[in-house]
């Protein structure tokens, strides 16, 4: 059989102006990377993670005809780490979260969380539910290290006006 050429998208903080470029896992994930390849471009107002330390993440509207296996999961991402996360927006809509107004979630809507880790000890044990494994179906080979500056500047002063943007390569 033959084997399918490496695919790569570029993952950015618009406003910043930082971006890293990640290979998809086709031989690992290949439901999940299909999916989101073919929803590309995607951008979204960028959220740092409270639960899962170091994480950075945008909110979609359900893009896929339907939702990806749990394919290549984890619950302990290592730093370079791109996760899939499927959440019904009743999960997501509580005050809790902190979410307001945030496009698509809202209760009976399913939500997608393209996530980013750009650190290690990482942990995806959410308080409300318990464990909430993440399909990895990306690694960052380029740009890491400027891309985890910005991302952990975001902890300390803000994500108000970001936005995390995939697109191809």
């Amino acid at each position: 059989m033959e084997r399918m050429a490496d695919r790569y998208i570029d993952v950015s903080l618009s406003e910043r102006g930082v971006h890293c470029t990640a290979r998809l896992l086709d031989d690992r994930a290949p439901i999940t990377c299909g999916a989101v390849w073919d929803a590309l471009p995607l951008s979204g107002d960028v959220y740092h993670a409270k639960y899962a330390r170091n994480e950075v993440y945008a909110l979609f509207p359900a893009f896929a005809p339907a939702e990806p296996p749990l394919e290549n999961p984890t619950v302990t991402p290592v730093p370079g780490d791109l996760c899939y996360f499927s959440f019904s927006g009743t999960q997501l809509a509580t005050r809790a979260y902190g979410y307001g107004d945030a496009p698509g979630v809202r209760a009976g809507a399913p939500v997608i969380d393209l996530a980013l880790f750009y650190e290690r000890n990482n942990l995806l044990l959410n308080g409300d539910v318990g464990w909430v494994p993440g399909i990895v179906w990306g690694q960052v080979v380029e740009g890491l290290d400027a891309m985890a500056r910005e991302c952990n500047d975001l902890w300390r002063a803000g994500a108000l006006g970001e936005s995390l943007a995939f697109r191809r390569a």
